[in-house]
């Protein structure tokens, strides 16, 4: 005895040189319907797909709570990698407009090479915590998920 047809098709495509023509409409296409157990196929043009009293498609509901997840931490993840930019941008600025001032208080004859020590060292623990946040940001859990995906 043969088994009975089931009624669950995939959607194949085949590259556009092997494309025939619809069964329905008889337009080339090349996309094809086929059963899992690839004993029966049909051509079908993508109108016809589209059409709600043709067919319809088995959704995987897990499948696509995962990938509406994924975009979502990917979008996290942008938010967060803008921000951090922007962060330190401004950071830079800041650094640059301090340069900028010392350049002009040196070039005035002020002699104040006490303070530029102390500058020079808040300037080496701003650049190392800068450094500690790119670490975190780079191992966060997050990150590696998203890099994982890719």
């Amino acid at each position: 005895m043969s088994s009975l047809l089931q009624n669950v098709w995939h959607l194949r495509k085949v590259a556009d040189s092997s494309a025939k023509p619809c069964d329905i409409c008889y337009k080339p296409t090349s996309g094809v319907l086929i059963t899992p157990d690839q004993k029966d196929h049909f051509y079908i043009c993508p109108g016809h797909l589209k059409d709600r009293g043709f067919c319809t498609p088995i959704v995987n509901e897990a499948e696509a709570a995962e990938k509406k997840k994924k975009e979502e931490l990917e979008r996290e993840i942008e938010t967060i990698k803008k921000e951090y930019e922007d962060k330190m941008k401004k950071k830079k600025k800041e650094k640059d407009a301090k340069k900028k001032e010392k350049k002009n208080e040196d070039t005035k004859g002020k002699d104040k090479s006490s303070n530029n020590k102390e500058e020079d060292d808040n300037d080496d623990t701003e650049d190392l915590a800068e450094k500690e946040k790119n670490n975190k940001v780079n191992n966060s859990s997050k990150y590696q998920q998203y890099r994982a995906g890719r």
